[in-house]
Formats: C-alpha cells, structure tokens, sequence
C-alpha cells in the first residue's frame, strides 16, 4: 500500500499544482458557486469522459487525464464551498485556498487509505470506464440529495460523495499513468 500512497501523492500534486496556477490567474473566483453548479461541472467532466471512452473521434484536443484532474479540483472546491459556505464576493487568498485544500485532501486521501485496506486495493483490478461510471452514479446521488435539500434517511451525505469521486479520479489517473 506504500506505493499506493506515493502514486497518489503524485496525482495530487499534479492536481494542486493546477488550482494553484489556476488560483493565480482567477482568484478565488470559484468560491461564488452554488453546491449544485460545482456538481454540474463535475458532472460536464465526467460526461465528457465517458464520451471519449466510447467515441471512436475526438474533436477536441484533450485527453482523459486532464478531465480527471479537473474532476479531484472541482471536488475539492464543493468540500470547502460546504464547510465555508458560498460567498458574493472571492474571499480566499492563495495561501489560505491552499491550506483548505490540503487539508481536505489530507481527509480525503485518510478515507482512501482506510477504505483501501478494507477493500483489498480492489480498484487496482478495476477498468477506467468503471470508474467513470461509479463518478457518474455518485453524481447522480448526488444530485438526488440537492434536491432533497441535503436530506438522507440512511445514505451518507453529499461531502462522503465527493471524496469518493476525488478518490476514484485519482485510481483512474494512476491507471492511466501506469500504462
């Protein structure tokens, strides 16, 4: 399971180096959104993945890889907006939008380890387009719970969600790494 944690470190890394860029140029911009517009761009995201699984052309000139990082950000961005709350106006600084995210990568990646020595590493004999379609379902939980207004009788709550879909992003990104 060491290499595990080490893959997935570097998927992160890749992923973080992103938001941070990405920070630099837009702010926190993102920190406007609703639940429901972040689960709809992951929701694009996936979509879009699944579409290049199945299609035999690609229209446009990116690949896999960078719909699954843009997947773990969105991700991260819902775990905050749900501890923080959605605001008018960008409110986060570089430094304190990159403590969030660690720190919600940090949790997210404990449940990943926790899970995995329950699990065996079961993911590791799982296909890609399976993982896309367990990030589709989560969404689509997802979505089902925002239109409850966050209310379950027995299921976990939309944060278990997105950590999940972080997690299955990122055992598809080491897939895809490993090829």
């Amino acid at each position: 399971m060491q290499d595990t944690s080490k893959q997935y470190d570097a998927v992160i890394k890749t992923c973080r180096d992103l938001f941070l860029k990405k920070m630099s140029d837009y702010g926190s911009a993102w920190r406007i959104l609703r639940l429901p517009s972040l689960t709809d761009q992951i929701f694009i995201k996936a979509q879009r993945i699944r579409g290049l699984q199945q299609n035999e052309v690609q229209k446009v000139n990116e690949g896999q890889e960078s719909e699954f990082i843009g997947i773990i950000n969105y991700c991260v961005m819902a775990l905050v907006q749900i501890e923080r709350g959605v605001v008018e106006q960008p409110d986060l600084s570089v430094n304190d939008a990159t403590k969030l995210y660690d720190e919600k990568v940090a949790t997210t990646k404990q449940l990943m380890m926790d899970k995995n020595h329950d699990y065996g590493e079961a993911w590791r004999d799982m296909r890609v387009s399976s993982l896309t379609d367990l990030i589709l379902q989560k969404l689509l939980r997802v979505k089902q719970i925002e239109d409850n207004q966050g209310k379950t009788l027995v299921s976990e709550g939309i944060d278990a969600n997105y950590q999940d879909m972080i997690n299955y992003a990122v055992f598809a990104l080491i897939h895809l790494n490993d090829k």
